[in-house]
C-alpha cells in the first residue's frame, strides 16, 4: 500500500510538478491549495505525511502546524518557503516541521526528504525507547486494574523515606517491589541490602543486622560488619519480618526509635540513615494476637502497608508476564517460544500456590525442556499436574493437617526451582506448626503454664524451654469456666 502525501501550496505549477514527481514515485498525493482543506484531511487521520508552503491565501501555515504536532505528534511536516530567511528555518523547526525547504528547491531532494521521513515515522521516538527500555529494566509487569494501584502508590512514595510493609503471598514478588522503591527513589545511588529473617538461625539474628565485635562470641574472630552498616545511605530490606524471634524485635524497634544501634558485643552507639522496607507473608495482626510479634514495632514498620495480590487474583496479567518469561529465556539462549491462547487460558484458570515464581519456573521449564516452537495445553496441563485433587481450604469442615504441611512443603520447593531450599527446612516447618499451637494453648488456659502443659500432654519444663525458644509471650487473663 502506497503511502498517502498531504500537499498544500497555492501555486498550481508546484502543485503539479510535486504532484507528478510524487506519483510516479510512488505515492498516493493529494493536493490543495489552501489551508482549510489540508486541515480538514489532517484532523481526519488522512494522510502518512504533510508537505506545505508557509504562506497560504488563508492564512499561515506556522499558526496551524502547532495544532496538527498536537493533534498528530507522529505525522512528518515538511515546510516550503519562499522566504528564504534564516527566521523562517528557525520558526520551521520551532513548530516542529520534520524538514525545511528553501524554493527553489530540486525534486530529488524532496523525494529524498519525503522518503526519509516516512522510514523516520516508523521508528520509536526517544521518549517512546526510554519508555521501552524502562519496561525492560522495570522489575514489576502487568496492567491489571491490581497492579495499577500498586504502581500508583509506588509512584508517590518514591521521593520518600517512609517505612513499608510489603505483605502478600510467597512468591508475589515482595522484593522486587522493595527493589523498585529503591532503584526509582531519591537513595537509588545508596545500596539495596535485603536479609531474609527465616533462613538466619535465631540465635545470629542480631549479628547479622547489628555486626559484631572480634571476640562478641565463639567463633568472632574479627569485627564484622552488620547489615545495616552495609545498607548505610540506602535501603534495607527486612524480608519475612514475622519470623524475627521476639527478642530481636525489641532492638530493631530501639534503632527505629533512636535512629542508632549498637554491634553485638560493641559499646559504642552506631548513628544510622537507612530506608527501612519489610516484608511478610504471614498474618501479622494474628501474631500480635498470639503474643508473637511486638505491636509497637509493627506500627512503626506498617507507615504505608503496600498489599500484593496473589497471582489467583490478577489472571488478566499472565499473558503479559508469560511474555515477559519467555523474553528472558530467550535472552539466555533458549529458542524463541510462544504459548497458545489456548494454554493461555488453561493457565488463568489454574491456583498458582506459588504464585508469579511458580509461573517463572513453568514457562523456563517449558523454554528449556520442549522442542515445539509453540507449547500446547497438553504440556501445560502436564507440567502444572493439573487435577482433581481438592484444596487444602475446601469444605466446611476442618482443615487436614497434613495436606496443610505437604502444600506448604510442596510450596517452599517450587519456590526455590531447580534448586533446593536453605538447610534447616524441618526444623522451619515444625517451628511454624508449634509457636502458634503453643500460643494459641496458652491463650486458651489463660497463661497458666500447668494447664497448657496438661492441655499439650508436655512436661512442664519442655513447654517453658519451647515457650523461650520462639520469644512467645504470656499473657495472663481469666477465662469463663476455666
Amino acid at each position: 500500500m502506497s503511502h498517502v502525501v498531504l500537499l498544500a501550496d497555492d501555486d498550481a505549477a508546484i502543485r503539479m510538478v510535486l504532484n507528478q514527481a510524487l506519483t510516479r514515485a510512488g505515492y498516493e498525493v493529494r493536493p490543495t491549495g489552501n489551508i482549510s482543506t489540508m486541515w480538514n484531511w489532517v484532523s481526519r487521520g488522512e494522510g502518512d505525511i504533510l508537505i506545505t508552503d508557509v504562506a497560504m491565501p488563508d492564512g499561515n501555515a506556522f499558526e496551524v502546524m502547532p495544532k496538527i504536532k498536537k493533534l498528530r505528534p507522529d505525522l512528518p511536516m515538511i515546510v516550503m518557503s519562499a522566504q528564504n530567511t534564516f527566521m523562517t528555518a528557525i520558526r520551521a523547526s520551532e513548530v516542529g516541521a520534520y524538514e525545511y525547504l528553501p524554493k527553489p528547491f530540486d525534486i530529488t531532494e524532496v523525494l529524498s526528504v519525503v522518503a526519509r521521513a516516512l522510514a523516520d515515522a516508523k521508528k520509536p521516538s526517544a521518549a517512546e525507547r526510554k519508555a521501552e527500555e524502562a519496561g525492560e529494566t522495570m522489575p514489576l509487569v502487568g496492567r491489571s486494574t491490581a497492579m495499577q494501584d500498586i504502581y500508583r502508590a509506588l509512584a508517590r512514595l518514591m521521593q520518600t523515606d517512609l517505612t513499608v510493609m510489603i505483605t502478600g503471598e510467597s512468591g508475589t514478588g515482595k522484593e522486587l517491589v522493595a527493589r523498585a522503591l529503591h532503584d526509582f527513589g531519591k537513595r537509588r545511588n545508596g545500596p539495596f541490602v535485603a536479609i531474609n529473617m527465616a533462613a538466619i538461625p535465631r540465635d545470629l539474628i542480631e549479628a547479622e543486622l547489628f555486626g559484631h565485635e572480634k571476640g562478641a562470641f565463639t567463633g568472632a574472630n574479627t569485627r564484622s560488619s552488620g547489615r545495616f552498616e552495609q545498607a548505610e545511605g540506602g535501603t534495607l530490606f527486612l524480608d519475612e519480618i514475622g519470623d524475627m524471634p521476639m527478642d530481636a524485635q525489641t532492638r530493631l524497634l530501639r534503632v527505629l526509635q533512636e535512629g542508632e544501634y549498637t554491634m553485638v558485643g560493641g559499646r559504642s552507639a552506631i548513628k544510622t540513615n537507612v530506608r527501612i522496607v519489610a516484608a511478610t507473608h504471614r498474618d501479622l495482626s494474628q501474631m500480635i494476637r498470639q503474643g508473637l510479634f511486638r505491636e509497637d514495632l509493627y506500627y512503626r514498620l506498617n507507615v504505608v502497608p503496600i498489599r500484593l495480590p496473589p497471582l489467583r487474583e490478577r489472571v488478566d496479567d499472565i499473558p503479559d508476564l508469560t511474555q515477559h518469561f519467555l523474553r528472558l529465556a530467550q535472552r539466555e539462549g533458549e529458542a524463541p517460544k510462544t504459548i497458545s491462547s489456548d494454554a493461555i487460558r488453561l493457565m488463568q484458570n489454574y491456583s498458582w500456590p506459588g504464585n508469579i515464581r511458580e509461573l517463572e519456573n513453568l514457562v523456563r521449564r517449558l523454554s528449556a525442556l520442549y522442542a515445539d516452537e509453540q507449547i500446547s495445553p497438553e504440556i501445560v496441563q502436564n507440567e502444572l499436574n493439573i487435577s482433581d485433587r481438592p484444596s487444602v481450604s475446601g469444605g466446611s469442615g476442618p482443615v487436614d493437617i497434613s495436606m496443610a504441611v505437604e502444600t506448604h512443603v510442596g510450596q517452599i520447593l517450587r519456590e526455590y526451582e531447580p534448586n533446593l531450599p536453605p538447610a534447616g527446612l524441618y526444623q522451619r516447618v515444625i517451628d511454624k506448626v508449634e509457636a502458634p499451637l503453643i500460643a494459641m494453648a496458652l491463650n486458651a488456659c489463660g497463661g497458666n503454664q500447668i494447664k497448657a502443659a496438661d492441655l499439650l500432654g508436655l512436661n512442664r519444663n519442655t513447654l517453658r524451654k519451647k515457650i523461650r525458644t520462639h520469644s512467645i509471650e504470656i499473657v495472663k487473663h481469666s477465662r469463663r469456666g476455666g
